[in-house]
């Protein structure tokens, strides 16, 4: 069976083609600057790399270039459309409505688009790439998986806000969590490591530009930091965290800015960024560090500080922790921060192993001491894989 598996953003589509019988990956790539000046596809099979530049006004035309190019006798890796078995799409916000990944019927359309008051920036791209496909390869099943959906098993103590409880009941308004897919590919890939004795109760950290904890029990979501948008939670790229909301009406008051612009502050000029002035990348701001910049620095302390935090407050809620999971861009790639989380986590039962963690790079890991009781491990996180095996089996 071969799955497409496809990732739309504002102005980008990432794919993947997937030959699930390995699986292997048969070729990916990301569409760039959609409907802007200077589109173009990278585009990489076999290992073989490839950049093409052409107008690129919408999405239909990004996927319609994308299937060419898996078609094409230079660049391809299939005969022609047949061989597309089924289409798995990420879909950012599901709402309280999608519980899992669903095979794509005109009522879930009508799902995802009730949903995109709460993710106005992310569900409309997805929805884009939805319609592309049914358009071009109408008779190919397509499935949608949710970033949301993994979280759908939290307690409503976890979810809801104290806030007044008609506005959950008219607006929906609670915590929703994101990176599911991730959370699940790496909690479920420990139990296969580690074995279900170990892993009962897992905090998984997807450190990234975006940024989340989960705390799951028996493979099922009981908690995350993220709430009703992706703002809530860890300090991020650009994004600021946990915040007094009364800080947003005061700087609005001072500063007389708008919604607009209070939204733009928190999304985009925050974080690490706005804390250190330099950048949102976590390489930039450790050299910056290592230079001497005390903004750069006290942006990575309260980085670290702010994990280590809610690992903390998550073995507590689960009543003590097995395993603790690093994944995302800085959780595999950073061996400074996840040392810098992880070795004050003695009172959780968590010995760090500084040697096994220096210099581990995107591959998996146990970094914590043999006699550690609880276990620390590095997991590359996968979510394309995870919403083709999705795909394959509602399809399958």
């Amino acid at each position: 069976m071969k799955i497409i598996v496809i990732n739309c953003g504002s102005s980008s589509i990432k794919y993947q083609l997937f030959d699930m019988e390995g699986p292997v990956i048969m070729a990916k790539g990301v569409v760039e600057k959609i409907g802007l000046n200077g589109s173009f596809i990278k585009h990489e099979r076999d290992g073989q790399k490839v950049t093409l530049e052409g107008e690129i006004i919408d999405h239909q035309a990004g996927i319609e270039y994308m299937l060419g190019l898996l078609v094409s006798k230079e660049h391809g890796c299939i005969r022609d459309f047949s061989e597309i078995n089924a289409v798995g799409h990420r879909v950012v916000h599901g709402g309280e409505k999608f519980k899992s990944s669903v095979l794509i019927t005109d009522e879930v359309v009508n799902g995802i688009e009730a949903c995109i008051q709460l993710a106005p920036l992310h569900n409309p791209p997805n929805l884009s790439g939805i319609y592309a496909m049914k358009s071009l390869l109408p008779d190919v099943p397509q499935v949608g998986t949710f970033d949301t959906a993994f979280h759908q098993s939290m307690p409503d103590r976890a979810f809801m806000y104290a806030i007044p409880y008609s506005l959950y009941k008219k607006y929906a308004i609670r915590r929703y969590g994101f990176h599911g897919t991730s959370h699940r590919y790496v909690s479920e890939r420990a139990c296969e490591i580690l074995g279900k004795q170990r892993t009962g109760k897992i905090i998984t950290c997807h450190l990234g530009n975006g940024a989340s904890v989960a705390a799951i029990v028996n493979g099922k979501s009981v908690d995350t930091s993220m709430g009703l948008t992706p703002v809530e939670g860890l300090v991020m790229g650009t994004r600021c965290g946990d915040l007094d909301p009364g800080i947003m009406t005061y700087v609005m008051e001072r500063e007389d800015i708008n919604r607009t612009g209070i939204n733009s502050l928190v999304n985009k000029h925050s974080g690490l960024l706005g804390i250190s002035g330099v950048s949102s990348d976590m390489r930039e701001l450790e050299e910056a560090a290592a230079n001497g910049n005390e903004r750069a620095q006290l942006a990575l302390d309260m980085f670290h500080y702010r994990v280590r935090k809610y690992i903390g407050a998550y073995a507590a809620a689960m009543g003590g922790v097995d395993t603790v999971v690093f994944t995302g861009g800085i959780g595999e790639n950073s061996d400074t921060s996840r040392y810098e989380i992880a070795k004050e986590l003695d009172f959780i039962g968590l010995s760090f192993d500084k040697q096994k963690n220096a210099g581990v790079r995107g591959q998996e890991k146990i970094i914590s001491t043999d006699a550690s009781r609880v276990t620390a491990i590095i997991i590359p996180t996968n979510e394309e894989l995870m919403i083709a095996r999705d795909t394959a089996a509602i399809v399958g």
